[in-house]
This record gives structure tokens, sequence and C-alpha cells, in this order.
């Protein structure tokens, strides 16, 4: 049984900074690709952040590209997300999820993904 568990969230205030994590257990780490999803208030899952599984590539929504950075360490069975300049429209649910043999056009969709955790609240706001 694959176990997914995101943590780092909080209140953040626009234009700081928050690092999320999200490690796994009762698989294996090193074969999955890791993925960062959100969901806002009233809005739809949309897809964050994507790492595959030797790190070589990653993927980047158009809302949080330049400001926001996916990593993982596979000796750590955990992943990061680490999330610059945040602005109120970052205000979501994250969650992380994680996935085997997705070819590169299926990255960024939720339906591929195994396995998820819980979520993460993360609210940006003065």
């Amino acid at each position: 049984q694959v176990q997914v568990q995101e943590s780092g969230g909080g209140l953040v205030e626009p234009g700081g900074s928050l690092r999320l994590s999200c490690t796994t257990s009762g698989g294996a780490f090193r074969t999955y690709s890791m993925a960062w999803f959100r969901q806002g208030p009233g809005k739809e899952r949309e897809f964050v952040a994507v790492i595959r599984s030797n790190g070589g590539t990653t993927l980047y929504g158009d809302d949080v590209k330049g400001r926001f950075t996916i990593s993982r360490d596979n000796s750590k069975n955990t992943a990061y997300l680490q999330m610059n300049s945040l602005n109120p429209e970052d205000t979501a649910v994250y969650y992380c999820a994680a996935g085997q043999r997705l070819i590169l056009s299926s990255l960024r969709q939720a339906r591929h993904y195994d396995y998820w955790g819980q979520g993460t609240q993360v609210t940006v706001s003065s």
C-alpha cells in the first residue's frame, strides 16, 4: 500500500515563500513521477508541476512558471515544491501525486496518477 503525505502548507503574506514536501512510503519512490496539483476555492483541480523519476524532466503550469521549483531527493523518498513570490491567487489545497510509467503527454493530467495525498492548505493573505 503506497501512502503519500504532504507537509509544509500554511499562511503566508503576498510576496512570501513556502516549501512543500511530499513523502511516499510503501512503494518504490525512485520509479515514480511526482507531481503537484492544486485546487483553489470554487476552482477545478489544476496542474502545478511534475518531476520525472530520474529528475531529468520538469514541467510547470503556466501560472507558476518562474516562481515555483519542483525537486526530489530519492534517498529520502521526498519531493519538494519551492514556492516563491506567492500571491493570493496561489491560495489552494495542494496535492501531491505519484505515478509510474507516465509518458510525456500524460504528465500534466491528474487522471494518470495512481497515488494521492490528502492535501495541504496554502493561504496567501495579508
